[in-house]
Formats: C-alpha cells, sequence, structure tokens
C-alpha cells in the first residue's frame, strides 16, 4: 500500500509541474527570477529556519547536515501557490503547481553525500498596459528560469562537529519579450531577449552541537555561498509586428538581431543559524541570512529604474513532537511546526525597497513506522507594494513534501 502512494505521490507532483511556469510574478523579470527554492519543506514551515540537523530530514540548505543521516533517504517536493496581485489600475489572480526538489542521501561510516535537482528560479508574467487617453500599448511576457543539479559530501570531525561542502551546476534559459506599438502608427516593435546561463556554484556549511545539559542542546549553524559567475549567452532580435485584435502579436520583419556572451555575477551569501531543543522533543530556532546583492550583476544593461542593495532575511521557527514514541497514539507521534519569516530582498524598483515577508505551519505524518514521513505545510505572505506604481503580492503557498527513508547496501550475512 505504500509503495502504491509513493508513486501515485511522486506521479502526481509530475503531472502538475510538466510543462507549468512556476511562478507569476512581476518581479521574476529582475536578475534570474523570482528565485522559487526557499528550503526544504520542513524548513519552510518553520520560517525557512533550517539549523536542524537529525538522521531522517534531509537538510539541503547547510550541506553539513549529510554526515548525520543514518538511513539512504529519497525526498521530493512541490507547493501550489495561488497569489493575488495587488496594483494602482487592477487586481489579478495567478495559481501555480510546482515541483520543488528531488533529492537522495546516502549515510557512509562517518560521512554522507547526496545529489539531486532542484528548479532553482523561474521568470513568468504576462502584462498588458494600453494607454486610456493614446491608446498606445505596451506588452510585456517573460518565460524560463534556472535549474541546479547538485552534489554535497560531510564528514563528521567529532560527534558534535560536521563539515559539508556543495557543489552545483547551474543551467537555464530565460526568453523576455516586450511589444511597443503607438496609436496612430501601424505597426509596432517587438523586442525579444534569450539568456541562456550556465555556471557553477559552491555552498560551504558547518554545524556544531553544544551540549547544555543531558536533555538540552544548543545547535549553530554556518553556511557561507561565495560570489560566483554564471556565462550568458545573449541574444537579442528587434523587429516589426502586427498586433491581430489589437493584442496578439505576428512578426512581420526581424530589423535587427545582435548576439553576445556575458558574464552574470550572483552575490556571495552568508548564513548564521542557532537553534536550543530537546533531541525529538521540540527545537526553537533562528536564522539571519546576508545578501551581498548590491554587486549582483543584471542580465541587461536597459534596467532603469531599478538598482540593488544589500539583502537580508531573518527566520524564526521551531517544532514540537508530544512523544515521538509512541506506540498508543498517532496523534502523539506528528510533528508539529510554525515560524515566521521577513526578507528585504535587495531590490529597489522606483526608489521602494521590495519585501518578502510570512508565516508558515504545517505537520510531519508518520508512514508506515517510525522514519518515513509525508510532510503538509502552509506559508501565508506579502512581497512588494502597490505604491510608486509596483505591485504587491498576497500569497498562500501550499507546500507538500514525502520523505522516504531504509537501508540500502547492507551486506547480508545469510544467505
Amino acid at each position: 500500500m505504500i509503495k502504491k502512494f509513493i508513486f501515485l505521490f511522486v506521479l502526481l507532483i509530475s503531472v502538475i509541474s510538466h510543462g507549468q511556469q512556476a511562478t507569476s510574478s512581476p518581479y521574476s523579470f529582475y536578475g534570474i527570477g523570482d528565485v522559487r527554492f526557499k528550503g526544504n519543506a520542513e524548513a519552510r514551515m518553520m520560517g525557512g529556519a533550517s539549523v536542524f540537523a537529525d538522521s531522517i530530514h534531509l537538510n539541503f540548505q547547510n550541506p553539513a547536515s549529510f554526515s548525520g543521516m543514518k538511513l539512504t533517504t529519497f525526498t521530493v517536493g512541490g507547493s501550489f501557490n495561488s497569489a493575488h496581485l495587488n496594483a494602482f489600475k487592477g487586481n489579478e489572480k495567478s495559481q501555480r503547481s510546482t515541483l520543488d526538489y528531488l533529492m537522495v542521501a546516502i549515510p557512509l561510516k562517518k560521512s554522507g553525500f547526496g545529489f539531486g535537482l532542484i528548479p532553482y528560479s523561474s521568470v513568468g508574467y504576462k502584462i498588458r498596459n494600453t494607454d486610456p487617453l493614446t491608446s498606445d500599448y505596451k506588452y510585456f511576457e517573460g518565460t524560463g528560469g534556472v535549474n541546479k543539479v547538485f552534489a554535497s559530501y560531510a564528514y563528521k570531525f567529532k560527534p558534535n562537529l560536521s563539515v559539508g561542502l556543495s557543489a552545483h551546476y547551474n543551467f537555464g534559459q530565460i526568453e523576455t519579450t516586450s511589444v511597443n506599438k503607438i496609436f496612430v502608427a501601424q505597426l509596432g516593435t517587438q523586442e525579444v531577449n534569450t539568456s541562456e546561463l550556465s555556471g557553477f556554484s559552491l555552498d560551504i556549511g558547518a554545524y556544531y552541537n553544544y551540549k547544555v545539559n543531558p536533555k538540552l542542546d544548543l545547535t549553530t549553524s554556518f553556511v557561507f555561498s561565495p560570489q560566483t559567475s554564471l556565462k550568458s549567452r545573449n541574444t537579442q532580435v528587434i523587429s516589426t509586428v502586427f498586433l491581430i485584435n489589437g493584442f496578439e502579436p505576428i512578426n512581420v520583419d526581424k530589423l535587427d538581431e545582435v548576439n553576445q556572451t556575458n558574464t552574470l555575477h550572483l552575490p556571495a551569501k552568508y548564513t548564521f543559524g542557532i537553534g536550543l531543543g530537546q533531541n525529538k522533543k521540540w527545537m526553537v530556532a533562528t536564522e539571519f541570512t546576508l545578501q551581498q546583492t548590491s554587486n549582483f550583476g543584471a542580465r541587461t544593461n536597459d534596467l532603469n529604474k531599478v538598482a540593488y542593495e544589500n539583502g537580508f532575511k531573518y527566520s524564526l521557527g521551531g517544532y514540537y513532537i508530544p512523544n515521538y514514541s509512541s506506540f498508543s497514539s498517532y496523534i502523539k507521534k506528528i510533528t508539529y511546526r510554525a515560524g515566521l519569516r521577513y526578507e528585504r530582498t535587495g531590490m529597489v524598483i522606483n526608489q521602494e525597497r521590495i519585501r518578502d515577508y510570512a508565516l508558515t505551519g504545517g505537520f510531519g505524518l508518520p508512514l508506515g513506522g517510525a522514519f518515513s514521513n509525508l510532510n503538509l505545510g502552509v506559508e501565508w505572505g506579502r512581497r512588494g507594494t502597490a505604491k510608486a506604481l509596483l505591485i504587491e503580492e498576497n500569497y498562500t503557498n501550499v507546500i507538500i513534501s514525502l520523505s522516504l527513508n531504509d537501508r540500502w547496501f547492507i551486506k547480508r550475512k545469510y544467505d
């Protein structure tokens, strides 16, 4: 029965994710798009605090966590997003279902390694604007994104000290289209920019656990992501277009095509976390991330109303398990999680800082024994502002993940 459930779960996540844009945010126009990966489901339910490091939950944010795995772990996660976009001139709604990650971790004697795939960022927006006075028409559309494949290794130097390294290969394609037509002209102009991105990046992490007393643990976490560069192969095509029904553009004549290659710099990031709790019972954790977004390099050079400053994210959250080893009550074995998150993204558009903040919560439901589990959670958040002709996003993310744990590579004593 469990195997059938697992198959249906993975199939469902794959079907709802295939062929769909993973974001509808107009803020995905900037940079490499809307960074979708906010952490594993367990951390997201705790406001993004990823200080925890146990033996059955894979924590990708800190590669040092792989050394603590006791069982081979497979985890897959997805989410459903519903957003209300509020602007000065009107409101819109959008819905998206996406695959968030697919990962495997394998324990070794004093170490562990893992690998996986993460759809990291997405571009997805369609904006139409018609001037009510002149009937001048503008249209903007963007698609694509960046994916990561990664391999991680961690080593436990002491029972309470682990370090780890994750190497990522980033790849993807982003295409943006803009159409402009003034009322008195028969034809409009269309500009299509296509960027093919590729490059490597690293995460370096460490965990340290201090025993305050026989029941109480103090855990500290640190992750450093050095500044990295992505190679961007760019193609710009400018055409004249005719608009069907006044909206849908059809290419009429290509005026110019420009091909160039440049470098897109992704900023360095530092993450510090600390948590206090009792193993398999409860934990309260906080985490602070500093990102040097002021060094960010834009994909194109025609953004004259956006600037970047250093950004940061603050997370606070925790979990509680009534009775981890209960035999009589399933409810007592459930993990209850909650948290909050505040982020200053580093983008400044029309002199307005773009902020993102959310309340989170969820449950970890044991499956078929003590180790595998199904995680269900929700985020209620707001990003951006309706001031300065911008857009305020009020969103709800329903989070789901499946974590399967088993013993692999065990040598049989008897045939």
